[in-house]
């Protein structure tokens, strides 16, 4: 109904609106050129699904070449991308959806073929606990700072582009991840060791994006900032470093934060006697003083607004945009009964899915993607689990 609480508009604090308070996550398509370039295949997939939700979060956008985390991605890395960054904005920005660059650096995430020969690297020569992880290369003090400034200069492209905001994909396991994890960051200088020198990094990339902001946007820009909530590895982030973390987040100037999770009503994996949802202790923490951001396995107009109920000021919703792209139009027309909950499989080039990401969507989301040939499956798979993209699988 138009009643419910989602459907009304949302204010930033620097100003942005959005007209509700529903946000398409951050998808990979994997359809971008060999060097980074928008497709038309993707701006296709855009276009389909812009136009409802109050703000659309992009696919991640690499802010350097070796930062590059798989075929097929996005790149904001120089100036050659900013044509078909341009068009993609425009693209999102149909009936005020505002437009959200997701970017990030991959860090050990990624391998010597993607980089076309150069070795990985991480803030320190730790690999990741996945097959084939190559060890990657320590980042010298100097080659931080030059990461740091790369954020900058994407922030600025994003400005150029036309885009409303960017997020820094501080989760996942990204570069990011990897400076606070005390698993990828070994280091004994300034950038490692304690809870203050694991943060450095990310605040100052924060610190960077936010003068950039000052000195070109000429609207109100927003700052985003996705996070992961806890790690597997031994040694690696766990929850309760996460909450002081984002403690500190809270004041370091970003106008929002937004959880990465697979399932809006998971526990903290680690911790065995800790029955409090992850996204309820994150709000509880945050107190209001930012915005939080957060979804995983939402797909009803229902279970959105319970998201909000539960402390959230916006819901992000995934893999049910790519069912169903005019899923905010339908509820404004009171068509609920419309939505798709499921999709076909011939249905996938009517609803301009990219030929890799549906390939990618059969390999390895299948499970969840709740395709009309497969056993439906209760919609809590990422309840007690790690969802892929989150890093080292973990279950209950």
């Amino acid at each position: 109904m138009n009643s419910r609480n989602f459907m009304q508009p949302y204010q930033f604090k620097n100003g942005l609106v959005l007209k509700n308070r529903v946000v398409m996550a951050p998808m990979t398509t994997m359809a971008s050129f060999f060097n980074g370039q928008i497709t038309s295949d993707e701006l296709a997939y855009y276009a389909l699904r812009a136009g409802g939700p109050g703000m659309l979060i992009t696919g991640v956008a690499y802010i350097t070449e070796r930062g590059k985390g798989f075929e097929g991605q996005l790149g904001i890395a120089s100036d050659l991308h900013l044509a078909g960054l341009k068009a993609l904005s425009k693209t999102i920005k149909q009936n005020n959806t505002k437009a959200i660059l997701q970017i990030f650096h991959a860090g050990r995430m990624t391998n010597s073929k993607i980089l076309r020969g150069m070795m990985p690297v991480s803030a320190s020569a730790i690999s990741a606990e996945r097959p084939n992880a190559e060890i990657p290369e320590a980042l010298s003090e100097a080659e931080i700072h030059t990461i740091i400034e790369n954020f900058a200069h994407a922030t600025h492209r994003a400005i150029q582009a036309g885009f409303d905001g960017v997020e820094l994909h501080g989760a996942n396991t990204y570069l990011l991840q990897q400076f606070f994890s005390p698993h990828s960051n070994r280091r004994v200088d300034q950038w490692g060791g304690s809870f203050e020198n694991r943060t450095r990094f990310p605040l100052a990339v924060i610190d960077s994006v936010k003068k950039t902001i000052e000195s070109f946007a000429e609207s109100p820009f927003i700052l985003g900032y996705r996070i992961s909530p806890e790690e597997f590895e031994t040694p690696g982030i766990r929850f309760q470093d996460t909450l002081k973390f984002i403690e500190t987040l809270t004041t370091s100037g970003i106008d929002y934060l937004h959880s990465s999770i697979g399932h809006i009503g998971r526990i903290p994996l680690n911790e065995g006697h800790d029955q409090t949802p992850i996204i309820q202790q994150i709000s509880s923490v945050i107190n209001d003083r930012i915005p939080l951001i957060g979804g995983g396995s939402v797909q009803s107009p229902d279970e959105v607004q319970r998201a909000l109920d539960k402390g959230l000021s916006l819901v992000a919703m995934g893999r049910e945009f790519i069912r169903e792209p005019l899923w905010v139009q339908k509820v404004e027309k009171h068509d609920e009964n419309s939505i798709r909950y499921r999709v076909s499989e011939v249905e996938m080039d009517e609803l301009k899915i990219p030929p890799a990401m549906q390939i990618y969507l059969n390999e390895s989301f299948r499970e969840v993607m709740d395709f009309t040939t497969d056993n439906t499956k209760p919609n809590d798979r990422y309840l007690r689990q790690v969802a892929p993209m989150e890093g080292y699988e973990k279950k209950l």
